[in-house]
């Protein structure tokens, strides 16, 4: 399948990168000298508008596909968005695993939050060496408010569609989802750190409303200084954002617990999986029942049809999960993330449904974290050691286990390629991608910004999507908080990064600051959806269609305001032009 893919990508930019030639038809209007050759008089309907005969477009280093229809960039915007997408997880994946060398302190707290935004900030750094025309201009908008709209609204509402449990004195039940689709009686429950990480997001906007000031109070002159301020303002925020996670790790060891559950879970599923008398996946690659209940069957020692504390402790004891042999307190800890797990009921006892249930989960999650083709051995492997990667990258305890890495060398010169090789595939497709979407929006006269501000998103963080809505469907509230922590980390070092990118973008260049619509929107989403976290921690079924709204609200917002800014810019222009404005 993979080598399938890869064909058809390599086809694709074989097709696209043919240039054909034609006749070109004179248009003879300017000169009666020439003679007729039969279609002079023809009407211009011979002609394909959506791709005039006289249109062109440059290919990216001379070699890159470009087409100026709307077809072929149909085509060429999401082959090269999958670049970026892979960019985008070479990064994340190998700063990561740089956390295994250097430990979680600095690179947790510093390098890994700007590792997250650089293909973002790469991407808007692209256009610094092009002439800036406005509708290029706008794709940086689009990729800067891309991502936190479409976290803070979409992703947001999916989490608490699929995390919602039964509430119970205005506190979700964890597993107990027994409600359905009862707007108000049903819901999640986050933590008083997540409400913290909520109000952090909020000051990251403070740059936005600052250089938006002068616009705001009409002060012409003293917008070029409003960016610079604003400027300042990212970067010391930005700053003080990772010093304050190298200080005080709170945000680091929420993201330690997250990487966790993963690892052990991963661990688990691969114990299982060797143990079995038989695949815990049929042919259909669908939970096997059969092998499942037989290990159920062969936990169960004492066969009272449940799984208990102790049986549990002695089978976590006896899995290797990091090549290191785990004393009772270290089993009792995993076995209680086990059972946070599978225990629906909170009796502390797993059942047989509860064990398959929970089995079910986690095969999925595996099968959803390692997409490839092969054995189910294989993949559960795959799985296995990508979490336990990521397990020693986030876990200071582990430097007491050195020995448990055998070999440092090699995974710091992996994590280096890792890093070259994402930073090499968005430097060299952040330029194509933004011809190739200027191309579209040209096309098909659809604005570039909203074209960004929607397909940027899915093509740097689906992968981060795709486990947030993953861990909320736990329905626990300990992996529910974790998961909106997640978000609204992410939200604030996009906001500061991706800000200041830009803003030392405008003022290098000596550009015009005329970004209301944009900032309003970005303020209205940020504020709005980060008060919601501050003030509450119950959030019943209903705010999932408050955040959802938001998302059309903010575009269909958007597109009114950038209207309204036209006209009013024309109409000045106009009055300087008669001498009714000073200019």
């Amino acid at each position: 399948m993979a080598k399938a893919t890869a064909f058809l990508f390599l086809s694709l930019f074989l097709l696209l990168s043919i240039s054909s030639q034609s006749r070109l038809v004179p248009d003879t209007s300017s000169n009666s000298n020439l003679s007729s050759d039969g279609i002079f008089h023809e009407p211009r309907l011979l002609f394909l508008e959506s791709s005039p005969p006289f249109e062109t477009c440059k290919q990216a280093y001379g070699i890159l596909p470009c087409s100026t229809t709307f077809w072929g960039n149909l085509l060429i915007v999401p082959v090269y968005g999958y670049f970026t997408f892979s960019a985008s997880k070479y990064i994340s994946s190998g700063s990561e695993l740089l956390l295994e060398i250097l430990g979680s302190g600095f690179v947790g707290g510093v390098f890994l939050p700007i590792a997250d935004a650089l293909p973002n900030a790469i991407y808007l750094d692209s256009l610094k060496v092009k002439r800036l025309l406005r509708n290029r201009f706008r794709l940086e908008w689009g990729c800067l408010l891309g991502q936190p709209s479409c976290f803070l609204t979409l992703l947001w509402g999916s989490c608490v569609v699929v995390g919602k449990c039964d509430l119970v004195n205005s506190t979700s039940s964890d597993s107990q989802d027994s409600k359905r689709c009862s707007l108000k009686g049903s819901g999640v429950t986050t933590d008083a750190a997540t409400s913290h990480a909520a109000k952090i997001m909020i000051i990251s906007v403070i740059p936005f409303i600052v250089v938006q000031l002068p616009k705001v109070f009409h002060i012409s002159s003293g917008s070029r200084i409003a960016v610079l301020i604003s400027l300042f303002l990212a970067v010391a925020f930005l700053i003080s954002y990772c010093a304050y996670q190298v200080v005080r790790p709170r945000i680091q060891k929420r993201r330690v617990e997250y990487v966790k559950r993963k690892h052990i879970m991963s661990g688990f599923i691969r114990h299982m999986h060797k143990t079995a008398m038989g695949r815990l996946l049929d042919e259909n690659g669908k939970p096997n029942k059969p092998v499942i209940d037989k290990l159920f069957h062969r936990l169960d020692l004492n066969h009272d049809e449940h799984a208990s504390l102790e049986e549990l402790t002695a089978l976590i004891a006896g899995i290797n999960f990091l090549n290191i042999d785990l004393d009772k307190e270290d089993a009792i800890k995993k076995v209680m993330v086990l059972m946070d797990d599978f225990d629906s009921s909170g009796d502390r006892l797993i059942d047989e449904k509860e064990f398959f249930n929970g089995i079910s989960r986690w095969l999925e999650e595996a099968k959803r974290s390692v997409v490839q083709e092969g054995s189910s051995t294989k993949k559960f492997d795959d799985f296995h050691a990508k979490t336990w990667e990521e397990y020693y990258e986030t876990d200071d305890s582990n430097d007491e286990n050195a020995e448990g890495v055998k070999t440092p060398t090699r995974v710091s010169i992996k994590a280096g390629l890792m890093l070259l090789l994402g930073t090499v595939i968005a430097v060299a497709f952040a330029d194509p991608l933004v011809d190739s979407v200027t191309d579209f929006s040209n096309a098909t006269n659809i604005p570039s910004f909203f074209i960004s501000f929607i397909a940027m998103p899915l093509a740097t963080h689906s992968r981060e999507a795709m486990s947030a809505i993953i861990f909320a469907r736990r329905k626990k509230q300990r992996t529910t908080s974790l998961t909106f922590s997640e978000i609204y980390g992410g939200v604030t070092t996009n906001n500061l990064i991706c800000l200041a990118v830009f803003l030392a973008l405008v003022y290098v260049r000596h550009l015009t600051w005329d970004f209301s619509a944009e900032v309003l929107v970005i303020l209205i989403v940020c504020i709005v959806m980060g008060l919601f976290t501050s003030l509450s921690t119950t959030f019943p079924l209903w705010t999932c269609f408050v955040a959802y709204s938001l998302y059309p609200f903010s575009l269909v917002l958007l597109g009114e305001l950038q209207v309204f800014d036209r006209a009013e810019t024309a109409e000045l222009r106009q009055s300087r032009a008669a001498g009714l404005w000073p200019s």
